[in-house]
This record gives C-alpha cells, sequence and structure tokens, in this order.
C-alpha cells in the first residue's frame, strides 16, 4: 500500500503514546452481588472452546442454522483472516490476533441466548467474521506468537477489545486512544510507521497493558 508518511508524524506519535503510557481508562461496570467473583487473567484460564452460533450465509442477518463447538485456539486461527487481510504487516496481522482473542475471551464468559440457542459468538460481523478452516501460513503464526500474550487494564479484569474497519491506507487518528482499534489503522502503524504490535495497541487501548500468561 502506497502511504506517504506525514512530516509531523514522528511528533505526533510521541505525544500520543506519551499519553497513553499515562492515561488511565475510565471503565464503569455493572453491579455484582457480594459474592460474585470478577473474572480476571489471574483467576480465569483461556477457554478450551467456544461456542460459535453459525448463520445461513455468513449473513448477520441470516437464521441460526446450529450452534458449533469449535477449539478456541483454531477459533482464533479461522477469524483472523478474514478480520485482518493476511497480507498486512506482521505488527499488524500480531495486533490483530490479540484483539481477536481478547474480544473471544469476553464472550465465552458472556454467552447469549437467541432464538433458543445458546452460544458465545456467532460467525459474523455481529462479532467476528469467523469461517472454517480459513486460517493462513501467516495469520496462524500470528496466533502463535501472541497466544500468551494478553491486554488488560491494570485489575487483569478480562474485556474486550473492540474494534471497527477504519479508513484505508489512513493512520485513523480518529480512532487514537478511543478503547477501539482501526483495523486498517493498525496496518498503517505496523507498515508505515513501523510501530511493534504492541505500541499498536497502546496507541487505541491507553490504560491497560501486556501481560503473559
Amino acid at each position: 500500500m502506497s502511504c506517504q508518511k506525514p512530516a509531523s508524524l514522528t511528533v505526533r506519535l510521541a505525544t500520543v503514546l506519551g499519553a497513553a503510557a499515562t492515561a488511565l481508562a475510565v471503565t464503569v461496570y455493572p453491579a455484582r452481588s457480594a459474592t460474585a467473583q470478577t473474572q480476571t487473567v489471574n483467576n480465569t484460564s483461556l477457554p478450551s472452546v467456544i461456542r460459535v452460533a453459525i448463520r445461513e450465509g455468513n449473513n448477520p442477518r441470516g437464521p441460526i442454522l446450529w450452534v458449533q463447538t469449535v477449539g478456541f485456539e483454531e477459533y482464533c486461527d479461522d477469524v483472523l483472516p478474514n478480520e485482518w487481510m493476511p497480507s498486512w504487516s506482521l505488527e499488524a496481522l500480531r495486533a490483530g490476533a490479540v484483539a481477536i482473542k481478547m474480544f473471544a475471551w469476553y464472550h465465552t464468559l458472556h454467552p447469549v441466548t437467541i432464538a433458543g440457542f445458546t452460544f458465545d459468538v456467532d460467525n459474523t460481523t455481529n462479532f467476528q467474521e469467523y469461517k472454517y478452516l480459513s486460517g493462513t501460513t501467516v495469520t496462524n503464526a500470528a496466533t502463535r506468537d501472541t497466544w500468551r500474550e494478553v491486554f488488560v487494564p491494570p485489575s487483569g479484569v478480562i474485556q474486550e477489545l473492540d474494534y471497527r474497519a477504519g479508513i484505508p491506507n489512513n493512520p485513523n487518528w480518529a480512532f487514537v486512544g478511543s478503547q477501539r482499534m482501526a483495523q486498517w489503522g493498525s496496518q498503517y502503524w505496523g507498515a508505515v510507521a513501523m510501530l511493534s504490535h504492541l505500541n499498536i495497541l497502546n496507541l487505541y487501548y491507553p490504560g491497560r497493558s501486556m501481560r503473559y500468561i
């Protein structure tokens, strides 16, 4: 992709990263009972499976045909190439792999029931685009490279990492610091600004940090 790096990029990036390193994310949680335990990366293991509602034609408005139980790592493999382009930079793919895993982990802890089907996610952009056995060599490698990495607030609570497409070939400044990653922005920062996936995540999700499980 042919993107020209703005002359002010280095200065603006340094300012944003500095702010991201010190900013605190303010998150409001629903009231919990005195006996409920907050689910964190310290007391909750990665799931071994995830329940995926299969909608007809991968259509977000299509009827649910069945619920498929999928290995959790296999699920992440088969989402990444459908949400991030396999041709993108490795650091963008790694940032995407972490976001996809955290999003899915959160939803295994918050299942829903629709039309009589109970599931964690569906196979569409209602949640994350999932296509069976669609993983590629490069995207599977990004998933493996980051499998023990989690990106969480200081409490360690398991939260989804939200993301949206963003504008192609653009730094997507509007998403920076928003707690929502621009997929196209991750490619820009990885390929043009040559940021690591950790710094890409820091740009979009201030107040959170990388941990290893």
